[in-house]
């Protein structure tokens, strides 16, 4: 099933990078998935509606590496898709991979890091922060557009997973989101 999940993502994000370096801006249909397909894919692909402007090359990149690890195993304290990963893990690594900016292995720290921007400013390869363990910037995602975010929720979830910002559980714990350097490129006009 995770390998499945790899090739959705990466078909579909493939589709997002070309439609990046076109001249005008284009957007993606929204994706139904089919009755037939497993709940794994079906979270995968109903909540991949990247309908927000166009991304930069850097974003992209960082929007592919993450999605290319939905289904990875949750470990806490995990940091290598081979192993399983926890959330801070999760981040580091894929802005690692993806562009090359080493990140603490520690939710908390990383939310010191960057620019403070508000909920209505989120754009794709933002940080997205939550209170899940009772104290403040305990869990953090990516955001990746259209109120959806990847992330390493736990164990009792499995895996890394696309969950929606406005779903009760997330919106009630949401602490705060931060903007990185890295990604922080002029967005194109819609």
């Amino acid at each position: 099933m995770f390998k499945a999940q790899q090739l959705i993502s990466l078909v579909l994000l493939g589709a997002l990078s070309a439609g990046s370096a076109m001249a005008e801006p284009s957007t993606l249909p929204d994706i139904q998935p089919k009755k037939s397909e497993t709940s794994a894919e079906n979270s995968a692909l109903g909540y991949l509606t990247l309908k927000t402007q166009q991304l930069s090359e850097k974003t992209s990149e960082l929007v592919m590496q993450a999605m290319g690890l939905i289904g990875v195993p949750y470990k806490y304290g995990g940091s290598q898709p081979e192993t399983g990963m926890d959330c801070s893990g999760f981040v580091s690594y894929v802005f690692h991979q993806a562009l090359n900016v080493n990140l603490p292995h520690n939710a908390n720290a990383i939310s010191r890091m960057g620019n403070t921007i508000k909920e209505n400013e989120l754009r794709p390869g933002d940080l997205v922060f939550f209170n899940t363990m009772r104290r403040a910037f305990s869990h953090v995602g990516i955001y990746i557009g259209n109120n959806q975010f990847i992330h390493a929720p736990s164990t009792s979830s499995g895996a890394i997973q696309i969950s929606d910002l406005r779903d009760t559980y997330w919106a009630r714990r949401f602490e705060g989101a931060r903007r990185l350097a890295a990604t922080n490129e002029p967005q194109q006009p819609n």
